[in-house]
């Protein structure tokens, strides 16, 4: 399969191409980038060295492919529609563009009125573990944000489940690393700025609240999303702590048969509480490089509020390989094609 990349300067760009140059049904035959138009890719992502001769070209050189990949700042993809869908039948967008199915949460999450309202209906949010079905005929796919997909993951047995008091506020704390940021430096990512800081940069309001809410059900009541976002010193990573009221009295037991129901078949998601050793928990840091997402959870003896945890690689399960993992499903292979990498320790 011919694979372009539109947008592949960036690190969710370079994480992308990395995972597919070990694709054994892929190929990426060109890769855009108006701002190194003519460089060669492995001058700006050294993973690839002795692995590709490509060069970014402009995107007005793009030639037909069988999927094309978007890793565009939020807004352009939207704008880029035509042309994406010109160069393949296939279009997997990495960015924001496509994940809310209402034109109105654009406004009001991103400050920006959706230029091809038209489109969102189509599109399928790339998250597999809950939207399998829908993405083997996909021909537009919006990848999750990566504090989104953390979320979404911890929570989704529960409300499938129907345990949660909606009556409360359900609390979400969400930590991540400077990559995702992106690629391109500003004051908050400045090393100076960054570094030995823990930094909460969006205690309220955060975009990614309406991903949430939307794969949850939410939108039409249930409890109040409290989201916040803090950077802490790291590269990659999320780690997600959310407080969530049950409304009846779970044992251990229950929250495990719940999550083990859930996720039993899913290659990329782990339940991990164990009763000692280090790793008791998620750790984002031993998730480097890997498509996984791991879970946790403690019971609060005190009260019905039950702890989840969760746990993945902003650029990986969060971005890239969650891309990755639906072209997989789009084209009938395997899902862990391409994505077999189980990480490094220690690190």
């Amino acid at each position: 399969m011919r694979a372009a990349v539109v947008g592949g300067a960036g690190y969710a760009g370079g994480e992308l191409l990395r995972l597919l140059a070990d694709h054994p049904c892929v190929e990426v035959t060109q890769v855009t980038s108006e701002r190194l138009s003519g460089k060669r890719l492995d001058s700006v992502h050294p993973p690839l060295r002795g692995r590709t001769d490509l060069r970014f070209r402009p995107r007005d050189r793009l030639e037909s492919a069988d999927v094309v990949f978007a890793a565009l700042e939020h807004g352009e993809s939207s704008r880029q529609l035509d042309l994406l869908r010109a160069t393949a039948p296939v279009v997997i967008d990495l960015g924001a563009d496509f994940r809310l199915r209402a034109a109105g949460d654009y406004p009001r999450w991103y400050g920006w009125d959706h230029p091809r309202a038209e489109a969102l209906g189509s599109a399928v949010y790339g998250l597999a573990e809950l939207h399998r079905d829908a993405l083997r005929d996909a021909t537009l796919v919006a990848t999750g944000g990566c504090l989104a997909t953390a979320s979404i993951l911890a929570l989704a047995p529960l409300f499938t489940a129907d345990v949660v008091d909606r009556s409360l506020p359900l609390v979400i704390e969400a930590k991540t690393g400077s990559s995702a940021g992106g690629a391109q430096s500003g004051d908050a990512t400045h090393h100076p700025h960054r570094s030995g800081e823990m930094r909460s940069y969006a205690p309220a309001g955060h975009r990614h609240t309406a991903e949430i809410m939307q794969e949850l059900g939410l939108n039409g009541g249930g409890p109040v999303i409290a989201f916040s976002a803090t950077s802490v010193e790291a590269v990659r990573g999320v780690l997600v702590t959310a407080h969530v009221f049950l409304d009846r009295d779970l044992e251990d037991r229950d929250v495990w048969h719940i999550y083990r129901e859930r996720y039993a078949a899913e290659p990329f998601v782990r339940i991990v509480k164990s009763a000692s050793g280090l790793h008791r928990t998620p750790n984002p840091k031993l998730l480097s490089g890997t498509n996984y997402c791991d879970i946790g959870f403690e019971r609060d003896p005190h009260s019905r509020r039950l702890v989840v945890m969760s746990a993945l690689d902003n650029l990986v399960k969060g971005a890239a390989g969650q891309a990755v993992q639906a072209l997989n499903i789009r084209c009938g292979w395997d899902e862990r094609t391409g994505l077999g990498f189980a990480g490094l320790y220690p690190l």
